[in-house]
């Protein structure tokens, strides 16, 4: 196994893990952006090839095993003071906001995605001791993250891993086919 910084050409993959991670969220979303006639996957994979942005190649560390893209980590530093949450945000969009405005000063894992060939190896787990590591190296006393009260396999990781509930907000998921109900807040907060 070996990290290395994401590459543009990984989009294909790195859209597949985010959409793992979503639980089919991103590629809900993706459709509702498509034109007539596009393939929603396009546009995941447009979004990981974008030079900024959350989703973007250049915030995402990339776990080879076996010589494959495995799975990835995209993650990115929440300021002391988080900006207000536009108006015109999405509806889908306010509750995670709401939550990530919730851990400041904390390094935000916003996707940690193995792809399931790949899976029950421990690829997770060294994902997120990467983001531990990320945090520290950026003087961050915390790590956080948001995940889905119906994603019980995550959450019992993070529960290992030494993340607590900090939060949690109602998702709003409009005809997206879900059995999540809240979006939960987790934080570690690390030791010096």
């Amino acid at each position: 196994m070996t990290f290395r910084p994401a590459k543009k050409e990984d989009a294909t993959s790195l859209a597949e893990f985010v959409n793992y991670a979503g639980h089919g969220m991103p590629l809900y979303l993706w459709g509702k952006l498509a034109k007539a006639g596009e393939d929603p996957w396009s546009i995941g994979r447009a979004r990981a090839a974008r030079e900024e942005g959350a989703f973007s190649y250049r915030n995402t560390t990339v776990i080879e095993c076996d010589g494959e893209c495995a799975g990835c980590l995209i993650g990115y530093a929440i300021p002391e003071r988080p900006e207000p949450i536009p108006l015109d945000m999405p509806r889908m969009f306010v509750p995670l906001q709401e939550l990530e405005n919730l851990a400041p000063s904390t390094w935000y894992i916003n996707v940690v995605g193995v792809h399931p060939r790949f899976r029950n190896r421990g690829l997770g787990a060294k994902l997120l001791a990467l983001a531990d590591e990320t945090a520290r190296s950026q003087h961050l006393p915390a790590t956080s993250l948001i995940v889905a009260d119906s994603n019980r396999d995550a959450r019992r990781l993070y529960h290992r891993y030494g993340m607590r509930e900090r939060a949690a907000r109602k998702a709003v998921t409009e005809d997206w086919d879900t059995d999540t109900e809240n979006w939960i807040l987790m934080v570690k907060e690390l030791s010096s």
